[in-house]
């Protein structure tokens, strides 16, 4: 089958979202947690998280643009105080965590509406999710907006970590399949993750070799 760029103009708006949500692969699927300035909660999911560095720790959360007149929550509460934090959902918790995508009022916190727990650490301004077991503070170190369709691109600095000792393994990496962590794919499909295949760091003169 062949999609080409005319036919895929001409595609039902929905039937091209869905396909081209699609298209990008397995996603890390996250709760976005922040707190407005007067001490609203919000909790929301999100599939467009990217890792930017590591030196230093900075993730990128991509917002789409949202027709005119539409609140953006997450997006105000980060501008407005500096401040997010990231949670792995876990299939315990993922009808909870897809319900947090539906638009409920600024004045209707998502952990409330969903039965989710805030969990406040350190002196971050925004809750975590007491339920989730990798939990990532970050403060807004930049904002742009991408002139090619008006998404906004987040970058936060990592503050804070926590997440179970059983799952870092001693190199540094995380096992997330170990957590029970799903992934996501397009709109609305969510996926449990199996334990990988590790390969040592490629070099040109050695063959590809597991890790042990």
């Amino acid at each position: 089958m062949h999609i080409d760029k005319n036919i895929l103009i001409a595609l039902e708006q929905r039937y091209r979202a869905n396909l081209i949500n699609c298209l990008s692969g397995f996603k890390p699927a996250l709760l976005v947690g922040t707190q407005s300035p007067s001490g609203d909660t919000n909790l929301a999911m999100f599939t467009n998280v990217l890792h930017i560095g590591a030196n230093p720790a900075l993730l990128g959360l991509l917002v789409r643009p949202a027709p005119a007149g539409t609140e953006r929550h997450t997006l105000d509460n980060i501008t407005a105080t500096g401040e997010f934090t990231l949670n792995h959902v876990t299939t315990s918790i993922l009808p909870a965590a897809h319900q947090t995508s539906a638009r409920f009022p600024r004045h209707v916190s998502e952990f409330t509406a969903t039965g989710l727990t805030p969990e406040w650490r350190d002196d971050c301004k925004a809750p975590y999710v007491k339920e989730a077991p990798v939990k990532i503070a970050l403060r807004l170190a930049e904002q742009q907006t991408l002139a090619i369709n008006n998404t906004t691109l987040v970058i936060g600095e990592v503050q804070s970590i926590y997440l179970p000792k059983e799952i870092l393994r001693e190199d540094g990496s995380v096992d997330m399949a170990k957590g029970h962590i799903i992934t996501s794919c397009g709109l609305d499909s969510y996926h449990a993750t199996a334990p990988g295949t590790r390969y040592q760091y490629a070099k040109p003169d050695t063959k590809a070799t597991k890790v042990t």
